[in-house]
């Protein structure tokens, strides 16, 4: 049974979630990426809740459902506040508990690490700590390019054909009511604050950076991506620097799959993660 939440940041700000599982099960959080929304991990929530985990799925603030941050602003420190009071707001006591973040949910869950969070097991799907700059810049520039909204829904379709050229264009294209709103003036607009594009990449990346030292504090941190290997944000050269920095690392690899890995190819990614956290976090009660 899936449970509608809702979550208080301590600004205020309304997080809304869908739950399901046991309460006492060992957790697992979704955290999207940057204009996505919690529909996002739809087919990922339902096959952990039956695998007999507590799993949380939320959309971040200037997202979907949730409330926008009245400044417009999102640094990663605010992000990462709202990650810990969720995660707070949703732990039992004895319940060890698993990040799955992609994109900027996997960043927010980073810059956790770096400020002494240490959970049972973290999966980033498609970021690391030393991304590309030049993926991140293309990913900004398509949620920039939607600004103004689109006159049909099949024109965002293909926008989002454009830029994901991994994944084929729907047939069915209505799914896209769950990231777009259609305004009083007919056009249809992503359903996020577009104050996200005024984050600095520069900035997001240096602090990403230093996201490294608290990873290297904590070898013993069940530490796993999941990378598209058509992804411009993840590469080879990506990857082999952060298994030089951290030799505990665990890749899987998602072929024929880029930057939005459960979108492209999710029996893969869900083959992934149900293994990693069934040997790091097995599912059912304490």
């Amino acid at each position: 049974m899936v449970e509608r939440q809702v979550f208080t940041a301590d600004d205020g700000v309304r997080l809304v979630a869908d739950a399901a599982g046991h309460r006492d099960a060992p957790l697992v959080i979704l955290a999207h990426g940057g204009g996505q929304t919690r529909h996002s991990w739809s087919g990922a929530f339902r096959r952990l809740a039956e695998h007999g985990y507590r799993v949380v799925n939320f959309d971040a603030r200037g997202h979907g459902e949730s409330d926008w941050s009245a400044d417009h602003r999102y640094p990663m420190s605010r992000r990462w506040a709202d990650m810990e009071t969720i995660v707070n707001d949703s732990r039992q006591s004895s319940a060890p508990v698993a990040i799955v973040g992609a994109s900027m949910g996997g960043a927010t869950a980073l810059y956790g690490v770096s400020q002494e969070f240490r959970p049972n097991a973290l999966i980033l799907v498609d970021i690391t700590p030393n991304s590309e700059r030049a993926g991140m810049q293309r990913v900004r520039d398509f949620m920039a390019a939607g600004l103004k909204g689109f006159a049909t829904l099949d024109d965002a379709a293909d926008a989002v054909a454009a830029y994901n050229t991994s994944r084929p264009r729907p047939k069915d294209i209505s799914g896209l009511k769950r990231n777009l709103r259609q305004h009083s003036d007919g056009r249809w607009y992503w359903h996020w604050d577009p104050g996200m594009v005024e984050i600095d990449i520069d900035q997001e990346r240096a602090l990403m950076a230093r996201t490294f030292k608290g990873l290297e504090a904590a070898p013993e941190l069940p530490l796993l991506l999941v990378r598209g290997l058509k992804s411009d944000v993840v590469t080879d050269s990506t990857v082999e620097e952060f298994r030089d920095r951290l030799p505990s690392l665990k890749v899987a690899d998602v072929s024929g799959a880029g930057h939005m890995v459960a979108g492209d190819k999710n029996d893969a990614f869900l083959e992934a993660i149900l293994g990693f956290l069934a040997r790091h976090m097995p599912a059912g009660r304490p």
